[in-house]
């Protein structure tokens, strides 16, 4: 694992931490986990998971959101919240790609494309390009590759207590004090 990736991984878990989620613990041969279907933690991410936006060079993908399987979620569980980050976008200033949340318990993942069109078990928050579904990585061409942070939260809230189509900064607002733990996978992406 490179420095870079574990910086990563710090700086979520310490943001995590910094808003009020504490993990709960879990027993030890349980521990939460999430993985991609498509492609392995810290490994680039296939280029149909990229996004397609119709005249753009740097936009040439499917935009298909990638599997996600989790497990072990902590006890107390009722839904879940999914951010997509790339820290590395907007010259280090991070650009949202995906964020859903109200994802029931009874989930243990999204098959590949279910976050790319609307859904009754999703509901989206607005992301970079000001929609509420998935949107996939479109960084510019020749730089090395962007790092694309999938963090997975488990909360102690109802699947629908949360109004569609909140920011990043509103769900984190409304999730402190609500998260039990969170665990993330990041995929990278250059062309």
């Amino acid at each position: 694992m490179s420095k870079r990736h574990l910086g990563l991984a710090a700086a979520t878990a310490a943001f995590a931490l910094s808003i009020g989620f504490a993990p709960i613990g879990h027993a030890a041969d349980k521990p939460f986990t999430i993985s991609a279907g498509a492609f392995r933690d810290g490994t680039p991410m296939p280029k149909r998971f990229a996004g397609n936006v119709a005249g753009s060079p740097n936009c040439d993908g499917k935009n298909i959101s990638p599997a996600l399987i989790w497990s072990n979620a902590p006890a107390g569980t009722k839904s879940f919240a999914i951010i997509m980050i790339d820290p590395d976008g907007q010259k280090g200033l991070g650009v949202m790609h995906w964020i859903a949340y109200g994802i029931p318990a009874t989930k243990k993942g999204l098959k590949e494309g279910e976050a790319s069109t609307p859904t009754p078990d999703i509901i989206g928050g607005i992301n970079s390009r000001n929609t509420v579904l998935y949107a996939g990585p479109c960084p510019p061409h020749g730089l090395r590759p962007h790092h694309y942070v999938i963090s997975l939260i488990a909360t102690d809230l109802d699947p629908g207590a949360l109004q569609p189509g909140m920011t990043r900064d509103a769900l984190m607002a409304a999730l402190k004090g609500h998260g039990l733990d969170s665990i993330t996978t990041i995929g990278t992406y250059a062309h």
